[in-house]
């Protein structure tokens, strides 16, 4: 008999609605929870991600701010860690040398070569002289690509400023710079007249084939350097110069008769 009852009731459309209407009020509940906790992992995944992305972007802000605001102590620092690494890794991976067996008196000249007259005296030719020789300079430098493309004055500077480099900086600065440099730091003598002397002489020896080395690197990098925004452009030739000094290093590094 209660058994009979039991199913009748439980058989009874009301029973079956009240039955239903649990089940879905407790699985609406489980849902809303879980899309509630889904809700806060995302919110706090993509809270931690906009942390990184904006502690990233800061980082590269205040990297772009530096340069701006301190361009020559920016590029001189490029230019001294730079010329010094060039130096090192060449003795160490091209000439096969060890630590112990390093030329440190050579790595020194590239460290006062790279301080004083890359960073120094290229940022008086290149920026200081530059701006008063080549009068479009700094407007032509803010402008979009497409915008210096158009601007003909700005684009003959640029030119201008290529062959300046090429023709009379490197070949008539640069270079007896960097012999003069290494007989002050090899040289037994103390006298400066023979510093120049003999650095000019083992240069004229070279002449040819420094020229066109030089020519082959530096003329299509001027051709980008000379474009770019002004407190870019001293990086830019102190990273291209990475390859330059590596080479020159690993062919005129050395001290010995040439």
């Amino acid at each position: 008999m209660f058994a009979q009852r039991f199913a009748q009731r439980a058989a009874s459309p009301l029973v079956r609605c009240n039955a239903y209407s649990a089940v879905r009020t407790s699985t609406n509940s489980f849902v809303s929870s879980m899309k509630t906790r889904s809700n806060m992992l995302v919110r706090s995944r993509g809270f931690t991600s906009d942390k990184s992305s904006n502690a990233a972007a800061s980082a590269v802000v205040e990297k772009e701010s530096f340069a701006k605001a301190n361009p020559f102590a920016f590029q001189i620092m490029i230019a001294t860690m730079k010329t010094s690494a060039a130096d090192l890794l060449t003795q160490v991976v091209a000439e096969k040398k060890k630590l112990t067996e390093v030329d440190w008196r050579r790595n020194g000249l590239f460290v006062v070569f790279g301080a004083v007259y890359l960073g120094g005296f290229q940022w008086f030719i290149m920026v200081t002289k530059y701006r008063v020789w080549f009068p479009t300079m700094d407007a032509f430098s803010k402008l979009t690509f497409a915008e210096k493309l158009k601007h003909k004055a700005g684009m003959i500077d640029a030119g201008k400023m290529v062959l300046f480099d090429v023709f009379v900086h490197m070949p008539m600065m640069y270079f007896p710079a960097y012999y003069s440099c290494k007989e002050f730091i090899f040289s037994k003598s103390w006298n400066p007249m023979d510093w120049v002397k003999d650095g000019v002489t083992k240069y004229a020896g070279n002449f040819s084939e420094d020229w066109v080395a030089m020519a082959k690197l530096w003329g299509p990098s001027d051709c980008i350097q000379f474009v770019l925004p002004l407190h870019i452009r001293m990086p830019f030739r102190h990273c291209v110069s990475f390859f330059w000094t590596a080479y020159v290093s690993f062919t005129r590094g050395e001290n010995k008769e040439e």
